[in-house]
């Protein structure tokens, strides 16, 4: 039965003493725990570039903001997708994980739920997912059912490349193309160059939490650009955030932005700086603390382009 589940108890890397293990019923938790919902910086940073290109949408259409409800779709969107994601990486991933210190207690591995209950939970949250695409334009909607190729090769690219940060790099920035074609039922060179900063952001910061597990994905022989970069990993960061900066400014001067955006970007800048100066790549708790911080890197970006927005609708 789908209800049927036992709880072993939360993942190891979860966050201690969350709702999802305190507050939602016994059999409901593994199937929180399969979309990661006691961990939110996933669907942050899936969120974040559909909210940067809401905004860079705003500054170009000389809106004072950007559309409410969209910026409401998205955060919904995110939520559900980054859960259907995860269960379909968890359903890819059983026999990896399974080996893995860090991810052997997720909930397939262990026990708490069986595939076909997975398989299930991940229909239920794309169609959640499908509804909230279907209230955007046509373009949108196309658009948005194209990030399905991403989203489906990228648990297997970890097996055959050393850069499947890439690859989810191009699934998760994809909502840098989702914001502007929300607002204009087109693309142009402003969200391309959102996205393409998008993906080398996305590479970064998945590079630091990548090295939280590069002990064990060396023995089971899974490949990431943690165990690429090496010793080189702060060098790589540097000029990852580097052209990630390089190319919102782009995006921002094609968009016709105003100051505001630029000092949002500046700022940013600044806090990718100090992931780079802080990272110790043998530190995992460090890394963990280092990744979680981009979505504070998100607000100083999002916030800039608000700013802008209003400030060039005045």
């Amino acid at each position: 039965m789908f209800f049927s589940t036992k709880d072993t108890g939360p993942v190891a890397d979860a966050v201690k003493q969350h709702w999802v293990d305190t507050r939602l019923p016994v059999w409901a938790r593994p199937y929180a725990r399969l979309a990661r919902w006691e961990r939110p910086i996933g669907w942050w940073l899936l969120l974040w570039p559909c909210w940067w290109s809401a905004g860079l949408a705003a500054i170009a259409a000389g809106n004072p903001y950007p559309d409410p409800y969209h910026l409401v779709l998205f955060f919904v969107g995110a939520v559900a997708m980054r859960g259907a994601g995860c269960t379909y990486n968890d359903l890819v991933d059983v026999d990896i994980d399974a080996q893995v210190e860090r991810t052997r207690s997720r909930p397939i591995p262990a026990g708490q739920v069986t595939k076909t209950q997975a398989r299930i939970f991940l229909v239920l949250q794309a169609l959640v997912g499908l509804v909230v695409l279907l209230q955007f334009n046509a373009f949108s909607i196309f658009l948005g059912l194209a990030a399905l190729i991403p989203v489906a090769v990228y648990p297997f690219m970890k097996r055959v490349t050393d850069w499947p940060q890439l690859f989810l790099g191009l699934a998760f920035s994809w909502g840098a193309l989702m914001g502007w074609s929300a607002e204009f039922e087109s693309l142009g060179w402003a969200p391309v160059l959102l996205y393409i900063g998008g993906v080398c952001w996305t590479i970064g910061y998945d590079t630091i939490y990548a090295h939280q597990d590069k002990e064990d994905d060396a023995l089971v022989g899974v490949r990431s650009t943690a165990l690429l970069f090496g010793d080189w990993t702060r060098l790589a960061m540097i000029g990852l955030y580097a052209l990630t900066t390089v190319l919102f400014a782009l995006a921002a001067a094609i968009a016709d932005a105003g100051p505001a955006a630029f000092i949002g970007i500046g700022a940013g800048a600044l806090h990718l700086a100090w992931q780079a100066i802080r990272l110790d790549i043998d530190d995992p708790m460090e890394c963990l603390k280092l990744f979680r911080s981009n979505t504070t890197y998100g607000w100083i970006v999002f916030a800039g382009f608000v700013a802008d927005a209003f400030i060039g609708w005045l």
